[in-house]
C-alpha cells in the first residue's frame, strides 16, 4: 500500500571540519518539519560522519514549498553560515519496488 503525499531523500554534506555544528543546525532544521506537515521518517549518518541521509514525507507539496521559505529555517541557515551543510535532494516515488 503506497503512502500518500511527498517522498523525499534528502543527502546531507557537512562543511569540512564542521560535522557537529552542521548537525545542530540540522537538527533545528528538522524539527521544523511537523509545522509544514512534514515528518522525518529516517535519519542515517555515514560511518565518517560528514553525511547524512533522511527520508522525509509531506502531507503535501505545497507544505514542503512553505518549509523551503519558512523564515525560522532561513535564519538558522543566516546563523550557521559557513557550518551550513549541503543538501542535494531528490523526490522518490511513494510505490516499494
Amino acid at each position: 500500500m503506497t503512502r500518500p503525499g511527498l517522498l523525499l531523500a534528502a543527502i546531507v554534506d557537512m562543511a569540512p571540519g564542521l560535522a557537529a555544528e552542521g548537525r545542530r543546525y540540522e537538527d533545528a532544521v528538522l524539527a521544523l518539519l511537523p509545522r509544514h506537515g512534514g515528518t522525518l521518517e529516517s535519519r542515517r549518518r555515514s560511518l565518517d560522519a560528514t553525511s547524512e541521509v533522511h527520508l522525509i514525507r509531506f502531507d503535501s507539496r505545497s507544505g514542503y514549498d512553505a518549509f523551503m521559505v519558512d523564515p525560522d529555517r532561513l535564519a538558522l541557515r543566516d546563523q550557521a553560515g559557513a557550518a551550513a551543510p549541503t543538501t542535494r535532494v531528490i523526490e522518490l516515488s511513494n510505490e516499494s519496488i
